[in-house]
């Protein structure tokens, strides 16, 4: 498949950039066309001005010009891959800034045609989303206030792809407790799990679309 990584991590030695590393050996070993976008590397703006909030509705095409390589990129995707910290319940602002800048109306979304209806996904292409993170917090923590930070990409961005798109979840909890041997075994479990990433269409016969734990 042709895949998209974000990378979203500031430290270069970080084990999240042991993690982005990972994933993206695993991939190319598997296959896949790998495409990455690296947030800090690039210096990403997150903000979205004024000026472009004020073309938002009226003149997206001027906002998907700017951006024209990541919207691209992500329109070419079959799997979209996310490697990221959770802070604070979520994902990196810098993260965060690049959905609010890329996944533009017309590119991600059709506008609700009226109240009380939903936005219409047009990312069709993109038939599996993974996602690999590390948080501070213990996992039943996170589970008793709801998950926001999951429930937001699992169950909200997710009606915006492929109707059977699968969904992959690794994440390491109480990160900052973590033995080296947990640390190892993360990585481990990353290679394995991304070294069978498909999407639905590539499915074998009988296995159902469904969400993959961590």
């Amino acid at each position: 498949m042709r895949v998209l990584i974000i990378f979203a991590h500031p430290g270069r030695e970080s084990y999240g950039a042991a993690l982005f590393a990972t994933a993206r050996e695993s991939l190319l070993r598997a296959g896949h066309e790998v495409e990455v976008i690296d947030l800090y590397a690039e210096g990403f703006d997150p903000v979205l001005t004024a000026e472009d909030w004020a073309d938002y509705l009226n003149d997206t095409d001027r906002l998907v010009a700017k951006l024209d390589r990541h919207v691209s990129a992500l329109r070419r995707a079959e799997a979209l891959v996310m490697v990221y910290p959770t802070w604070m319940y979520g994902p990196p602002a810098i993260l965060k800034g690049w959905m609010e800048r890329v996944w533009l109306p017309g590119v991600a979304f059709d506008v609700a045609s009226a109240t009380k209806k939903r936005a219409t996904g047009k990312l069709q292409n993109i038939r599996h989303l993974a996602v690999i993170t590390t948080s501070g917090s213990p996992w039943w923590w996170l589970r008793l206030i709801r998950d926001p930070g999951r429930s937001m990409l699992t169950r909200g961005y997710r009606v915006l792809f492929h109707p059977r798109c699968r969904i992959t979840w690794l994440q390491l909890h109480d990160m900052n407790h973590r033995k080296p041997k947990d640390l190892k075994a993360f990585l481990a479990k990353v290679d394995r799990r991304l070294s069978r990433l498909r999407g639905e269409k590539n499915r074998g016969r009988g296995d159902e679309c469904r969400k993959s734990e961590a």
